[in-house]
């Protein structure tokens, strides 16, 4: 049978989920009946202790009568019915049912009425966030999967300036779901290969889709259906084995990485040569040691040779092509390419503007 957090997910299958903080309804149902029974007690309480000061229809004392009428009058005072069959006559009863029975039948209703509403304003509100999540979106990112790679790539996402706002992760959910509220992160629950799902999580105007699901399957077919509701946005995938990567670029992929090859290449060399494994992994975290970057070309610098700029290019970007830094096409560099170098981790990786020549790129000139 499944438990309470899983009747919660399924519930929650396909919508968009913010993150916030939400106790459990069963914590917050069971509180408000406690409250409710206990002002019903009370009043019956302080009804029966002065039952001397009330009198039916008949005219007769309450003290004559068992403690079921206690528990009648109570009832219909609070529910504010009043049939008026018993009614408070000494001057006590009547202070008791002015300065004490009334403020509780008032707290009483707003119970009542609380509860109602609570469930339809939380819906409401639920309603109102994803509509103000959505008209705040700049550039969505959409990632498929929030396992260990999915994780990874929102943390480097969001440490390159993309804002936590623009990040949706679409995932079936279980821990993924917690983990990324925990990151600050929105969640669409559901099958990422299922275009309904996808259209939620903002797809079809999202800049770029990360897929990273354990399934090389799975991804191929979310990488089909992403490709078919936005023939613009730019795909990057993951594969398990290198034998899936063409399958996978045929599906769409603009690019797709082989989770498998590269955690074995990094293995062998840190087998091979530890100080070259210690690099790579130095190039492969972030906000430590070296950085792997992508920056404008500096005005300066049109004309020269890769090998000749201050920093350390290793490839240069010309009409959507990548050329090593080496290539007889890139020997002189030219207005509009990008260089990828390796720089300080302290500069960010994805600026704009490099920052450490004190000069403006190409693009401001122009």
């Amino acid at each position: 049978m499944p438990d309470d957090q899983e009747r919660h997910e399924q519930s929650l299958h396909g919508y968009v989920v913010l993150p916030e903080t939400v106790r459990s309804p069963w914590w917050s149902l069971s509180r408000r009946i406690l409250l409710g029974v206990a002002i019903i007690l009370f009043t019956v309480l302080l009804v029966y202790l002065d039952r001397s000061g009330y009198r039916d229809s008949n005219d007769e004392p309450l003290h004559r009568i068992d403690l079921v009428d206690a528990f009648y009058y109570t009832t219909v005072t609070l529910s504010t019915t009043g049939y008026g069959d018993i009614a408070p006559v000494s001057e006590s009863a009547r202070l008791v049912n002015a300065f004490v029975v009334t403020p509780l039948r008032v707290a009483f209703l707003v119970l009542l009425i609380g509860t109602t509403l609570e469930v339809l304003a939380t819906q409401g509100r639920r309603m109102f966030r994803i509509a103000r999540w959505r008209r705040h979106m700049s550039d969505p990112v959409v990632i498929v999967g929030y396992g260990t790679k999915g994780r990874s790539a929102a943390v480097t996402l969001v440490n390159n300036g993309v804002a936590r706002e623009d990040i949706v992760v679409v995932d079936k959910g279980g821990t993924a779901v917690s983990d990324a509220h925990a990151d600050g992160l929105a969640v669409v629950t559901g099958d990422a290969t299922r275009s309904g799902v996808l259209q939620r999580a903002g797809v079809e105007s999202a800049t770029q889709v990360i897929i990273t699901t354990d399934r090389d399957d799975s991804n191929v077919l979310s990488c089909l259906t992403v490709r078919q509701l936005n023939a613009n946005a730019y795909i990057v995938a993951s594969v398990r084995e290198h034998e899936n990567a063409p399958l996978m670029k045929q599906s769409g992929a603009n690019s797709v990485i082989t989770s498998s090859d590269a955690v074995g290449r990094l293995l062998g060399l840190s087998s091979l040569s530890p100080t070259l494994g210690n690099v790579m992994e130095d190039l492969l975290t972030y906000g430590e040691g070296l950085e792997v970057a992508e920056r404008d070309l500096l005005v300066s610098e049109v004309g020269q040779q890769p090998q000749a700029l201050p920093d350390q290019v290793i490839a240069v970007v010309r009409d959507e092509n990548v050329y090593r830094y080496f290539d007889p096409t890139v020997t002189q560099l030219a207005r509009g390419d990008r260089l990828i170098v390796v720089r300080p981790a302290k500069e960010l990786p994805w600026a704009p503007r490099p920052g450490t020549h004190g000069e403006d790129t190409d693009a401001d000139e122009g």
